[in-house]
């Protein structure tokens, strides 16, 4: 009964967004209630994102009160089906999705896509290939890391009216990866972590990293969300042993949640997504 109740709101919160996907040049955009591109630099780096910020149906009436954030990378991709979850499931959060670079080399833009910047950004180990290395430039999430911390992050709580103790990260696939290298290295960027499908290239790294004398024995203070599709063998192999690691810190300070749920790596994220803001909602209830 309960998968049929998550499926029935999955179609409302798609049908939700879908005037957005009529054109996708429109997408840019954003043509979405409550939310506004906002332009942002990373000023270590000098590369320029946006943001897009939207915020609860009643924000503005009730100027009394804190509201969670919940940040996510690869924000043109999950803008709409976090925006139509939220709206149903947790109201009351602000959304914040970080772009791709927005001024990178338009050849390598054209040639492949325009997310390629994520490749780079959200990466934690350079490539071995040194062609491509030198036209990807992987192994910066460090950096861009430090753009979320001092850039970002403080933009938006200088702005708006947010919990800083109830900050979320959402990322899927390289952008799960991304948020297991954050929960790592500087947890306490986040107090809420939902990393769905994180790739399979990025967990042994993650597996290494937890496992290293310098974050062994790291207190992480941090709810975490870790999901998968059932058909996602080799990626699901690696998550597990990447969950068992997290598991073994017996660290008490961490809540630790995994599903697997229903389909591909690109079918899962609908549900991924629906599941993970759920685990959300019923964590800032408490």
């Amino acid at each position: 009964m309960k998968t049929i109740q998550l499926f029935i709101l999955i179609i409302a919160i798609v049908g939700n967004a879908a005037f957005a996907q009529e054109n996708a040049k429109e997408r840019s955009k954003l043509a979405f209630a409550r939310t506004k591109v906002v332009p942002i630099k990373d000023t270590k780096n000098g590369r320029q994102y946006e943001l897009y910020i939207r915020l609860p149906e009643k924000y503005s009436e009730k100027t009394d009160k804190k509201h969670p954030v919940i940040y996510y990378t690869d924000a043109i991709w999950h803008v709409e089906l976090l925006s139509g979850a939220t709206e149903y499931i947790l109201e009351n959060a602000i959304l914040v999705g970080i772009s791709w670079q927005k001024d990178g080399d338009e050849k390598l833009k054209k040639e492949a896509g325009a997310h390629v910047s994520r490749y780079r950004d959200y990466s934690i180990m350079k490539s071995k290939k040194l062609e491509h290395q030198a036209k990807y430039q992987f192994g910066q999430a460090g950096k861009h890391l430090a753009f979320i911390r001092d850039d970002v992050i403080k933009y938006v709580e200088r702005n708006y009216r947010t919990d800083p103790t109830n900050r979320t990260y959402f990322g899927y696939s390289l952008g799960g990866g991304f948020g297991g290298y954050i929960l790592l290295t500087q947890p306490d960027t986040f107090k809420n972590y939902i990393l769905g499908s994180p790739s399979k290239g990025s967990t042994p790294h993650l597996y290494k990293l937890g496992t290293s004398a310098a974050h062994k024995g790291k207190t992480l203070n941090a709810n975490v969300f870790i999901s998968y599709g059932k058909q996602e063998k080799t990626l699901g192999e690696r998550a597990d042993k990447l969950i068992a690691m997290l598991k073994a810190r017996n660290d008490q300070s961490l809540s630790l949640k995994h599903i697997v749920v229903g389909g591909t790596h690109s079918t899962a994220f609908p549900m991924t997504t629906v599941r993970g803001i759920y685990w959300l909602s019923d964590l800032l209830k408490k």
